[in-house]
């Protein structure tokens, strides 16, 4: 059994390119522990994993320091679409929504628009997984979620950002590759994975979207494609379980059904396979981005797994794996009598020539770091965090 009574939550701010300002590293850092802390909480009063992730995102959605709900990055318009998604991993019931406007917190509106799907119809029809645009703006009234003023959401942060790159994109024909590089890092999507006291998993994530992004555009947060953004799985089968939550270029990530993708690689696999299977999903997503003309795939995953060791003991593993420059993760657990939020961004100095590979795993009451030894023969390499 695992440790009596044992939950967890792991959050990120987004996969890509964070400022190295002390102020910019300082505020991610401060508003990851926040919701650490308040999803810690809500955990330990006994609430479900799928409450805890909720909760977290909620926390970070409403910093501007973030790229998903206050923070938002804007369309090419200048306005605010957010996407999010959240998935219950014991019943596999997944909500969504996508490029709407006016929601403060539209991980609230994904999670409504899970609820609803348990619901049967009284007339047959089936429930939505995902709606986007007005619609979704219409079910977030009907539900009792907070709709604004499509204004309010616009951050000064985010505003000046977009001035700024669309007078350089509207100077020119074309941009140079460090600038075209430079403006698809700007992304900070957040996401979060939880584990409950019922040891009960889920995952979600929420984004912005990319900075001068389409208007109507849906990325890996609400992608409709099922399985891109975030996946939760506890298969009756097995004694394994996953929750994983992604970030990075949507289209991508859409692409390959990158969450699903990872879970069900890391659920088939053998006991302390799991590296090595991040390393050969992440390989073939950066080799498959990159034959499509892509120079630097960006693509960011915090995958919660609860497997059996050799002993037969039901262990949690807390797992971070990247393709770019750098990634935001925070995590706390109830290991400790007074848990430690320990966020960490960390960058990698040959980040444009090798897929980085960042791994936590819990064991007991500590942390360890397994490393790739074969470092020096693939273009991986670890990253230890402390």
């Amino acid at each position: 059994m695992v440790v009596e009574e044992f939950y967890l939550i792991a959050v990120h701010g987004g996969a890509g390119h964070h400022s190295p300002s002390r102020s910019s590293d300082a505020e991610i850092k401060k508003v990851l522990k926040s919701a650490c802390r308040v999803a810690l909480s809500t955990l330990a009063e006994g609430t479900s994993a799928l409450h805890a992730v909720e909760n977290a995102m909620t926390v970070l959605e409403n910093d501007e320091c973030l790229n998903a709900g206050c923070g938002s990055n804007l369309t090419l318009n200048g306005d605010v679409e957010c996407d999010a998604s959240i998935m219950d991993g014991e019943t596999g019931d997944f909500g969504a929504i996508g490029a709407v406007s006016g929601i403060r917190n539209p991980v609230r509106l994904a999670r409504a628009v899970l609820e609803h799907s348990r619901n049967p119809d009284s007339f047959g029809r089936i429930p939505p997984l995902l709606l986007v645009g007005p619609g979704a703006t219409q079910f977030a009234r009907t539900s009792g979620i907070e709709v604004v003023a499509p204004e309010c959401l616009i951050a000064l942060r985010a505003h000046r950002q977009w001035a700024h790159w669309k007078s350089i994109v509207e100077a020119a024909s074309d941009i140079s590759k460090e600038h075209r590089d430079t403006l698809h890092a700007i992304q900070d999507t957040v996401g979060a994975v939880a584990w409950d006291k019922m040891k009960g998993m889920s995952a979600g994530v929420s984004s912005g979207g990319l900075l001068l992004k389409h208007p109507g555009r849906i990325g890996e947060a609400g992608a409709a494609t099922y399985g891109a953004g975030c996946w939760a799985s506890l298969p009756s089968d097995t004694t394994r379980g996953v929750s994983c939550s992604v970030s990075g270029a949507g289209e991508y990530i859409m692409r390959s059904m990158l969450a699903k993708k990872v879970a069900d690689a890391v659920i088939l696999s053998g006991p302390n396979e799991t590296h090595d299977v991040l390393q050969h999903v992440l390989r073939q997503f950066y080799e498959d981005c990159r034959a499509r003309g892509e120079h630097n795939p960006h693509a960011g995953i915090i995958l919660l797994l609860r497997e059996q060791n050799a002993e037969g003991v039901i262990v949690p593993r807390l797992w971070c794996a990247f393709t770019t420059e750098s990634m935001a993760v925070a995590y706390a657990s109830s290991l400790d009598a007074k848990p430690q939020v320990r966020p960490a961004i960390r960058k990698h100095p040959n980040f444009r020539r090798h897929l980085t590979v960042g791994v936590f795993a819990f064991r007991r009451l500590s942390f360890y770091v397994e490393r790739n030894n074969a470092a020096e023969t693939c273009p991986f390499s670890s990253q230890t965090y402390h």
